[in-house]
């Protein structure tokens, strides 16, 4: 696309007036406060939903569970108190966009042309990334987490999860898969700023191997079948940070030659 004689050019960091320090704040606060507001309506619509969202979440569980047996809440509060856990969370999700948006608008002035195609790529590979770790983590690693857990169950000993601990766990571990699958981005950053370099992360591969281990341990229930489905893909996802690494550096050699 090209500007005619009549179009306004397009301003820069450089060029774009310079706010007081009370005008930042000021914005931050407007930013602030819409996208709180977002939430909260989010929040309120998932509410609405919290059963069948809840159900969707425990789905895993639901299904391993022996025909006698099923979730149940111990404390009058529980039941209310997981349900708006199951709100609240749904809420900044379906509020994500909107608080994206702001953070986005807040910070957008100050970059370049260049720094601003780079943040909404990292975003978006990020996203993919995050929604990928989640995926795997809901259709693979949970449900068979909770099967090798309920299998330790007896004719005398019937599981019967709380309410509130299950949700934890489930919500736990999708966050730590969705975090895990966000290593590829990260070290193609560090190859990219010339932090890492793939002969270093080739070099660590052993290491690599013992800390998938420790924070497999670290983050899982204590059982072996927790941990390798942990620390299985962590280091798959290593290996891959290494190729991505290497892509990095090659784009970091080309600008420093440029």
């Amino acid at each position: 696309m090209t500007l005619s004689a009549t179009d306004p050019p397009v301003p820069t960091a450089a060029e774009e007036p310079r706010l007081p320090l009370t005008g930042h704040l000021d914005e931050l606060r407007k930013r602030l406060v819409r996208a709180l507001l977002a939430v909260a309506i989010g929040t309120i619509v998932c509410y609405n939903w919290a059963g069948p969202i809840y159900g969707t979440l425990m789905a895993p569980l639901s299904r391993s569970l022996p025909p006698d047996s099923h979730l149940i809440f111990t404390e009058l509060t529980e039941a209310f108190l997981t349900y708006f856990k199951v709100a609240l969370w749904g809420g900044f999700l379906l509020a994500s966009p909107v608080v994206s948006y702001q953070a986005w608008r807040f910070v957008s002035p100050g970059l370049y042309a260049k720094e601003r195609a780079l943040v909404l790529r990292f975003a978006f590979w990020s996203a993919a990334g995050l929604a990928a770790g989640v995926a795997f983590g809901y259709f693979v690693a949970i449900p068979t987490i909770f099967s090798f857990l309920l299998s330790f169950g007896r004719q005398s000993i019937v599981p019967m999860p709380s309410m509130q601990a299950s949700l934890s766990l489930v919500l736990r571990m999708l966050s730590i898969f969705g975090v895990l699958f966000e290593l590829p981005l990260l070290l193609y950053l560090c190859g990219r700023g010339g932090i890492l370099t793939p002969a270093l992360l080739r070099k660590g591969r052993k290491v690599a191997v013992l800390g998938a281990l420790l924070l497999a341990a670290v983050l899982t229930p204590p059982d072996m079948v927790s941990q390798l489905l942990v620390a299985g893909p962590l280091y798959v996802l290593y290996e891959a940070g290494i190729l991505m690494c290497w892509l990095g550096a090659l784009r970091h050699a080309k600008a420093a030659a440029a």
